[in-house]
């Protein structure tokens, strides 16, 4: 029984590629299946024959070849099969088989076990009421002897039988956790991508925004500068007037100045007429013209952005889409 206990264990521990028990170090395939290394790296080479091999100078790139047991196809990055996993778990049940099989089947029976109640008898029997070995004299006279009972060996192989099926049972099991860990963290993996790109697309969307913005913003400080400047030329185009009437005024000024000096009232007589006529026409042709009031304000440019601001801070992702 403990022989085809081992024997069904040893089953669980075959590589599907060699035939033969893993060899370290043991490697998950992404499908949760295992196989040696040296196995997982030939069947690998097969199916690359240009991938180049681990230190080479030149930078590798990755390959894919089939699960031997469950054909999924399995894709390696530049690391090829030393990319891969290595299951510890089934290494150290490999190392314990090893010891177990190295180890012979009665070793222990030559070391008996005496009994505390009688030293003399050796422990034989197994109660199966109190789940305890004892001997003969226990269940004849002492504290076992209205229990059932039942041989040692018998005993021993069943519950040998059960711990191998229970080994079995904890590896199959713990390859269905490494299968959950495996889809978790490639969940993980596609939350970063998911969140790196919607915070690309949501930059990409605020870009846009500041785009409108500075576009409005160069064309309504462009409608600015155009009116001041209309404005400005206006204001000085009067100035240069004002300016050309006051330059004349001020020769007309001199040049009558200096006509009331002259001492000859016949020579004063001659010019007088006319230079009184230019000092009338010059205070006819005074500049009337001035900006309106108010015509400096620019205040008609001032903008409201406050509901646009508030408008901006109601920017929300969409539900339901």
């Amino acid at each position: 029984a403990e022989a085809r206990s081992m024997e069904s264990l040893e089953k669980q521990l075959i590589c599907p590629i060699c035939l033969e028990m893993f060899s370290k170090p043991v490697v998950i395939l992404p499908c949760q299946h295992n196989l040696c290394r040296k196995c997982a790296n030939d069947v690998f080479q097969a199916s690359n024959p240009l991938w180049q091999s681990r230190g080479s100078s030149a930078v590798p790139s990755g390959g894919r070849f089939r699960c031997p047991s469950c054909r999924h196809e399995v894709v390696l990055d530049r690391h090829g099969v030393y990319g891969l996993q290595r299951n510890l778990l089934v290494e150290n049940i490999i190392d314990i088989y090893k010891q177990e099989s190295a180890r012979p089947l009665h070793a222990k029976a030559e070391q008996h076990l005496m009994c505390e109640e009688h030293e003399d008898e050796r422990i034989n029997i197994y109660c199966l009421r109190c789940e305890v070995p004892t001997c003969s004299l226990c269940k004849v006279f002492g504290a076992h002897k209205d229990c059932e009972v039942a041989p040692l060996p018998a005993v021993y192989q069943r519950q040998k039988s059960e711990l191998s099926d229970g080994i079995a049972m904890l590896v199959a099991g713990n390859d269905r956790i490494q299968a959950i860990i495996t889809q978790m963290e490639e969940i993980c993996h596609t939350i970063e991508e998911n969140g790196r790109r919607q915070k690309q697309h949501v930059g990409l969307r605020f870009n846009a925004l500041y785009g409108i913005l500075e576009e409005r913003k160069k064309e309504l400080l462009q409608s600015i500068a155009a009116e001041q400047e209309a404005k400005l030329q206006c204001v000085r185009g009067l100035i240069r007037q004002y300016g050309d009437h006051l330059e004349a005024s001020s020769k007309l000024v001199e040049s009558a100045i200096q006509a009331m000096e002259e001492p000859q009232m016949a020579l004063y007589l001659q010019h007088s007429k006319e230079l009184l006529k230019k000092i009338t026409d010059m205070s006819k042709a005074s500049v009337s013209s001035r900006p309106e009031p108010g015509y400096e304000n620019m205040d008609h440019f001032s903008i409201n952005v406050d509901y646009v601001a508030e408008m901006l801070r109601t920017i929300e992702f969409q539900t339901g889409a």
